[in-house]
Parts: structure tokens; sequence; C-alpha cells
């Protein structure tokens, strides 16, 4: 996986821990819907296939994916709102 690193600051967060697909990536579908063009999106999650799957829903939905990085089995994805 890529990491890289952003000085841009979550405006909103999404905390899917605990939660195991297709939940978090409903949820994180719900939550963009619901931000409007230049919101930032942290979504915290701790189910491995998000790593696969949130990638696959910004890149369907048109957003921009800033970031993702993992630390200690969670898993983080910066998602600027388009």
């Amino acid at each position: 996986m890529e990491h890289f690193r952003s000085s841009m600051q979550a405006t909103h967060q999404l905390n899917v821990l605990g939660y195991l697909c297709p939940i978090p990536v409903a949820e994180a579908k719900k939550a963009l819907h619901e931000l409007t063009t230049g919101n930032i999106l942290e979504i915290v999650a701790d189910d491995p296939e998000t790593q696969h799957d949130i990638p696959l829903l910004i890149n369907r939905t048109g957003h921009e994916l800033i970031d993702i990085r993992e630390d200690a089995g969670e898993f983080f994805f910066l998602v600027k709102v388009l």
C-alpha cells in the first residue's frame, strides 16, 4: 500500500471501528453524499477489507483520496469531497 502525507486537515470524521464490510463502505458512501464540495472526510476503520474497498468507493464516486495510513491495526483514509 502506498503511503503519502498531506497537510490537509479533516473537517469531518467517520468512525467505523469494530464494523465489518459492507458497513464501513455503506457508511462512508452515506457520509460522502451528505458532505459538500471542499469538505475533508477522515474515515477510521479496523476491517482490513477497507484497504481495498474504500479506495474503490472513492474512485467510483469521483472524490479524491488524499491519504491512507495504518497505525496499530487501524486504517485512516483522508478523502476530499469533490
